[in-house]
């Protein structure tokens, strides 16, 4: 049966809702801030009638919320995938990124990456339920507080609930195009420490060895090492407490990005093994959470067909391509259960001052969603 896809579906209206949601602000590691957005979303899920339940969190991260819609079935059903946590700390709202709305575009932290796809997603859901038109099969929303820094509290969960379903939605941002995701790049994260030898910065300097200093000249000599195959670069790096002190420890947090997973597993190799460029001073480095390469196989192709033909009867476009970021998408695209990321709304600058979403784009977001649904 063809999917029905005239659902009204308010641009407007969700802005509204949406608005809610991102002036809950939610950082990653602010577990009480994000248990606050959790707690709007459950309240948001159990008036839709669903079955809510709280997970709780764990390694200091908030809590996960899972909500299963009831269904005459009892198949393995559709695993709407999301996450509610942000890059932006307590405090963007008042200082930096207001939510505000300019024409077509509505800002705000974390509008685009990812609330406003969970919010329309969410949204389907329930336009679907007011219009009674039930979904091909049963469906479950998981919610999860971790995923901006790799998701380590979480991955056992989202690869176990995956497990049970037949296919995963995953409403992160849509690509600039318009397009979704069917493949995402293998993602790997490090811990660096450098440990130098104290002594007072003013009265004995020459008899200190510096961390800071040699963790500079790692952070340049390992971002040099990118190529087309495989990135490197240094977001984090905390040290010194006393500025007339020469710095024993500095910390910093690596990243490293390939298409291909022989890739990455070459570079963490290279990443395991660097050395302190003297003898005075020693370097540790530490695996973090890594992201597998999720490569699109003919399920994934076919679940893209069905949402490409959906796209066409709305007037859109649908093109997909393999994507870097990386996302819950690839622990269950690498899983082998059919996925289908980027299906949340059209925006850009995410992770920036200047994220927001394009308002227009939201309801024709929506009733792809609420087709795919239907149809998957």
């Amino acid at each position: 049966m063809e999917a029905k896809l005239d659902l009204p579906f308010d641009n407007e209206a969700m802005l509204a809702g949406l608005r809610t949601w991102v002036e809950c602000e939610s950082p990653t590691h602010d577990a009480a801030a994000v248990n606050r957005m959790m707690a709007l979303a459950a309240r948001h899920l159990a008036l839709m009638g669903a079955t809510v339940e709280t997970i709780p969190g764990r390694m200091g991260f908030g809590d996960c919320v899972r909500a299963r819609f009831p269904h005459a079935s009892n198949e393995p059903g559709i695993l709407v995938m999301a996450h509610l946590d942000t890059v932006h700390p307590v405090g963007t709202l008042a200082n930096g990124l207001p939510f505000r709305r300019e024409g077509d575009k509505a800002y705000g932290p974390g509008i685009q990456d990812m609330k406003g796809g969970t919010y329309l997603a969410i949204e389907a859901i329930r336009q679907l339920a007011i219009a009674g038109i039930a979904t091909s099969k049963p469906v479950t929303v998981l919610l999860t507080p971790d995923e901006e820094v790799g998701s380590p509290s979480t991955r056992d969960l989202i690869e176990a609930e995956a497990a049970r379903h037949s296919v995963v939605l995953v409403p992160e941002p849509a690509r600039p195009d318009g397009g979704v995701v069917t493949g995402r790049y293998a993602i790997a994260r490090f811990n660096l420490r450098t440990i130098g030898k104290p002594s007072h910065a003013g009265a004995r300097l020459g008899e200190g060895r510096s961390a800071i200093r040699e963790m500079c000249k790692q952070v340049i000599a390992i971002e040099e090492m990118t190529t087309e195959a495989c990135t490197f670069s240094v977001g984090v790096i905390h040290a010194g407490q006393w500025v007339n002190c020469v710095a024993t420890y500095c910390d910093a947090e690596a990243l490293s990005m390939a298409k291909r997973q022989e890739d990455l597993d070459a570079a963490v190799e290279i990443m395991l093994n660097r050395k302190p460029t003297g003898n005075d001073v020693a370097l540790e480095v530490t695996r973090g959470v890594t992201r597998p390469v999720w490569e699109p196989d003919g399920k994934v192709m076919a679940l893209h067909a069905k949402a490409e033909a959906i796209a066409k009867r709305l007037g859109f476009a649908l093109p997909h391509q393999s994507s870097g970021g990386g996302s819950d998408g690839n622990f269950t695209g690498a899983m082998g259960i059919p996925t289908l990321d980027g299906l949340g709304i059209i925006g850009a600058q995410a992770h920036t001052l200047e994220e927001h979403v394009i308002v227009s784009s939201m309801a024709p977001r929506a009733k792809l969603f609420a087709g795919l649904l239907q149809s998957v």
